[in-house]
């Protein structure tokens, strides 16, 4: 070992190791696969090898679309096919260099995803399925009918293949191919899909709104794994055309879509490995079924079926049920101790806010719902590192006004500014990234996501593309142990306690260095004991320096840590001021209250 090796710190040390160890798997096994195609002489099984390495391909891309963004397609067959009449049309009418047609097929397969993904995306579940299964007939229709172009049933024939010092790919050269393309794929989808990309698309799988709301561009997002699909199925499609060097419309069938689908399903949707599992299952079940074509069809759709209903998680999903419990990452002693002592990381200075300008400022916000009037006119100043409450009856507005804050519903008309800057009309997600950060009255959690998990999603927008997984991670674990919630860290968030999960959420909005945190109704289900937990842990909040803008009907709670709090009532502001001041105001006991008697509860204090 080295002087400089022993000069690094253990951390980067075991990132070091951690990195290499993502890579070496693959790397393994792709020499093990070239060792067993250079030892190959027949044909037959060189070709199992090959459309092997193909399956995989589509599968690892449809695996980004379908297994973590959530959006099931059934029209790839039409993307396999933009693929391969690409190089076939580039290399028979342009005479385009083989390699170069090779390299622009999964660029134009990746732009027709881009034309499915606009409008597609734009439904969900199964109308999605629907559309993108008539993007899947018409192509159908179109290479079958138009003859002229692609040749229809008789098909497209003298494709060039690809050539190595002027002699055309053997078959033994064209396993090796996919072979390194197949672990080339794993390895660069694996870098993404385990970091903060593959979050982002897991989180907007289980709810969009809160994944909106962490400062993930959700239909961005979407539109992403459309073309990683697209791609990766037309990258398919040209290296089965260049390898036949012929290619018609009986490849272009439904049963293709279905066969993709299914590779993902079976394999282990949502899982980097499930792919592969569902490559090597359905292509020995392929070569199998190849003297029974007409039972084809049946097997597959009894696989289909077995699938969905009795292993939802894959091969994949059922190997690792079985390797024992969960893997929880160590942690020692001493680093437990570290991440309770370390402070909660705050929001820099962005350098872009207005000197002498409140943190958040409302000008003449205005909101309607047919003729249910939620804002009108409401114009308010918020400060930096006070505790801020909107209170008010059932119906009064205070949800509607968050959602407008946090770009889930536009104003009507109005004007909000943050730090000075109109942010008027922003995404969600850009006024996440911009330092708003929530949570919602109805929990909003990514439930099969561990909590450390979610309150990585939550830091998102925070996160650099290089570099930046590490110290999230640290920052993640800081703002886990500020809420006291280091010991559920590799828990799936969803199986814990109601109120634990409500500081996960919470953690979860920390976690993006707000420079504003809205809680709409946190106190919601708890009991008074956690009530009062909660209490506290919004004051440390508080006290970092964090502006807070809470709305709750739990008055013991809003009176106890409330700095100013501003009172609705049918979309207006009837009254602002401090907890004092709003418990002696007439028109809040008589409009908000409705009773004298009522009075003792805006009296009460939070039992901290």
């Amino acid at each position: 070992m080295s002087a400089d090796t022993l000069k690094m710190p253990a951390k980067t040390l075991t990132r070091m190791r951690a990195s290499l160890g993502r890579v070496a798997p693959a790397l393994l096994v792709g020499v093990a696969l070239t060792a067993l195609a250079m030892m190959l002489s027949n044909d037959f099984y060189l070709r199992i090898l090959f459309m092997g390495g193909v399956y995989y391909l589509c599968a690892a891309g449809m695996n980004v679309l379908a297994g973590y963004a959530g959006q099931k397609s059934l029209g790839q067959a039409g993307l396999f096919a933009a693929g391969a009449y690409t190089v076939a049309l580039l290399t028979t009418r342009l005479e385009v260099p083989p390699v170069l047609a090779l390299i622009a097929a999964p660029l134009v397969a990746g732009a027709v995803g881009v034309l499915i993904a606009l409008p597609s995306l734009r439904v969900k579940g199964p109308s999605l399925a629907l559309v993108t299964l008539a993007f899947g007939i018409v192509a159908e229709k179109l290479v079958t009918e138009w003859t002229e172009l692609f040749g229809g049933a008789q098909g497209v024939y003298g494709i060039a293949p690809l050539q190595w010092r002027g002699v055309p790919f053997s078959l033994q050269q064209w396993v090796l191919l996919v072979i390194a393309l197949a672990v080339a794929t794993h390895i660069v989808l694996r870098y993404f899909l385990e970091g903060r990309y593959g979050r982002a698309l897991l989180s907007l799988q289980l709810d969009e709104i809160a994944a909106e709301c962490s400062g993930i561009a959700v239909y961005r997002y979407k539109t992403t794994a459309f073309v990683v699909a697209a791609a990766l199925c037309g990258l398919a499609g040209a290296l089965v055309a260049q390898q036949n060097q012929y290619f018609n419309s009986d490849f272009v069938t439904f049963h293709l879509s279905i066969f993709i689908l299914l590779l993902v399903l079976l394999g282990g949707a949502g899982n980097i490995y499930g792919p592969i599992a569902g490559a090597l299952v359905l292509t020995l079940t392929e070569t199998f079924l190849a003297q029974w074509p007409y039972i084809q069809n049946f097997v597959y759709g009894a696989m289909l079926l077995f699938a969905l209903y009795l292993m939802p998680n894959g091969i994949v999903g059922v190997l690792l049920r079985y390797r024992g419990k969960r893997k929880r990452e160590a942690m020692t002693l001493a680093d437990g101790l570290a991440m309770e002592q370390a402070a909660m990381p705050l929001r820099p200075a962005a350098g872009q806010e207005v000197a002498g300008a409140p943190l958040l400022e409302l000008r003449g916000v205005n909101k309607a719902f047919g003729g249910v009037v939620t804002a009108r006119g409401i114009s308010q100043k918020m400060e930096a590192h006070r505790i801020h409450a909107l209170i008010g009856p059932n119906g009064a507005g205070k949800s509607t006004l968050l959602n407008i804050l946090t770009g889930v519903i536009p104003a009507d008309s109005g004007s909000i500014l943050l730090s000075g800057r109109d942010v008027t009309g922003l995404s969600a997600h850009a006024l996440a990234a911009s330092g708003i950060a929530r949570t919602f009255q109805n929990l909003r959690l990514f439930g099969a996501l561990s909590v450390l998990e979610n309150v990585l999603v939550g830091a998102h927008a925070r996160i650099g593309m290089i570099g930046g997984e590490a110290a999230a991670v640290d920052n993640a674990m800081a703002v886990l142990a500020f809420a006291g919630l280091l010991e559920h860290a590799h828990t799936a968030a969803g199986s814990l306690p109601y109120g634990v999960q409500r500081r996960v959420e919470l953690a979860r909005a920390l976690s993006s260095q707000p420079a504003l945190l809205l809680l709409d109704e946190p106190a919601a289900g708890l009991n008074p004991q956690e009530t009062a937990e909660l209490g506290r842990l919004v004051r440390k909040i508080g006290q970092r320096g964090i502006a807070v803008l809470m709305v709750e009907h739990d008055m013991g709670l809003v009176m106890g840590i409330s700095d100013h709090i501003v009172v609705l009532d049918r979309g207006v502001v009837i009254a602002q001021g401090t907890p004092a001041q709003i418990q002696a105001d007439p028109q809040v006991i008589a409009a908000y209250l409705g009773s004298d008697d009522a009075f003792e509860e805006l009296s009460g204090e939070l039992p901290c």
